[in-house]
């Protein structure tokens, strides 16, 4: 059973950024795509940037320009660098495959909290 463990939120001043990390139990050199979603309360999941395994990248409009997805295979992680963060930003970050792919996901992690507040 693949885990995924996310980790580098935290609390941020507007403008500030944050690197947030994934790591995978798995390899992910065969991994189609992988994808950065989040969920604010209330509201439901979104995926906010996905890696193909060829390196290409797509993101959600709404950060497009201030998120970059980037993974290393050889640490089986995926990385979030997230800067001008604003309010609405705020959420749970999570991992998972793609699912734009409509494949299979893996189970979820438990995410990492990212808040952005004055």
């Amino acid at each position: 059973q693949v885990q995924l463990v996310e980790s580098g939120g935290g609390l941020v001043q507007p403008g500030g950024s944050l690197r947030l990390s994934c790591v995978v139990s798995r390899s992910i050199f065969s991994i189609y795509a992988m994808g950065w979603y989040r969920q604010a309360p209330g509201k439901q999941r979104e995926l906010v940037a996905s890696i193909a395994n060829d390196g290409s990248t797509t993101y959600a409009d709404s950060v497009k320009s201030r998120f970059t997805i980037s993974k290393v295979n050889a640490k089986n992680t995926v990385y979030l660098q997230m800067n001008s963060l604003k309010p609405e930003d705020t959420a749970v970050y999570l991992c998972n495959r793609d699912w734009n792919y409509k494949i299979s996901l893996f189970n979820w992690g438990q995410g990492t909290q990212v808040t952005v507040s004055s």
